[in-house]
């Protein structure tokens, strides 16, 4: 039987979605979970795999096992030896041409900064930070350059292995919220480091360093090197997974909440 499942963990206490030797991954924790209500070893599959430091109000996994359980134990049981960063929301039965990563069609980030002159302690590892005012009238003209099919060769991590460079982003757009701002981006895939070295490049445009046609230029070149360092992981977040409806999932998308 294969079963998937809705996860939200808290990415600043693990090194990562996949499983390391020293059993620091978000993957360690889920399977060793799972492992004790199916009493069998599982490998776990998730739609995507998030860094060091990043969050997920939504990343989408599925596993196989050959026993039956109800539903609430691969929830609750689950939930009874996960450690409290992480939490698995719902389970689901999939036919067996479900796969949590190739057989989605869209992700959908969030990203949350903290634009004021002193960082935040509430939030010092749910949200990046950045000091200095930034005029978001100027990062939203540059993020418009960023939607559609491209090249993002700027954009990708040194040792990224997707095959292709190419993706396509649905959504890419930045609004701010009190003192926060949030960038929304949305595509069929990402690359490895896409997004941070986005919201980097973009916060160069937003301190005046550079003008909103910079980013089409950086897509244009497909250099690296040429764009900012990676920024920070602690404001990243995984916020949904799209699948066809056939599969008929429980909701595969979340949002990030202000309190006003």
């Amino acid at each position: 039987m294969r079963i998937a499942l809705g996860v939200e963990y808290d990415g600043a206490h693990f090194c990562g979605w996949q499983s390391q030797p020293e059993k620091c991954g978000v993957q360690d924790s889920i399977e060793e979970a799972i492992m004790n209500i199916a009493n069998q070893p599982v490998r776990v599959h998730a739609a995507g795999r998030t860094d060091t430091g990043v969050h997920a109000l939504m990343q989408v996994v599925h596993f196989e096992s050959e026993v039956i359980r109800p539903l609430s134990a691969w929830v609750r049981g689950v939930n009874a030896f996960l450690p409290p960063s992480v939490r698995v929301i719902w389970a689901h039965v999939v036919d067996d041409d479900f796969h949590a990563r190739f057989s989605a069609t869209q992700r959908h980030y969030q990203y949350l900064l903290v634009n004021q002159p002193t960082a935040s302690a509430i939030y010092a590892e749910k949200a990046g930070w950045y000091h200095l005012p930034l005029d978001i009238s100027a990062m939203q003209a540059a993020i418009v350059y960023l939607q559609g099919e491209h090249d993002f060769s700027a954009f990708r991590a040194s040792e990224c292995q997707a095959k292709t460079p190419i993706r396509n982003l649905t959504t890419a757009t930045v609004a701010t919220h009190g003192e926060s701002i949030v960038f929304n981006f949305s595509a069929n895939a990402f690359l490895q480091h896409q997004v941070r070295n986005m919201v980097g490049a973009l916060i160069y445009v937003g301190n005046g360093k550079y003008s909103p046609e910079w980013i089409k230029s950086l897509l244009a070149e497909k250099n690296r090197t040429l764009s900012p360092p990676t920024f920070s992981p602690n404001g990243l977040y995984l916020t949904g997974v799209v699948y066809h409806a056939k599969y008929n999932l429980p909701n595969t998308q979340r949002q990030l909440n202000f309190i006003r």
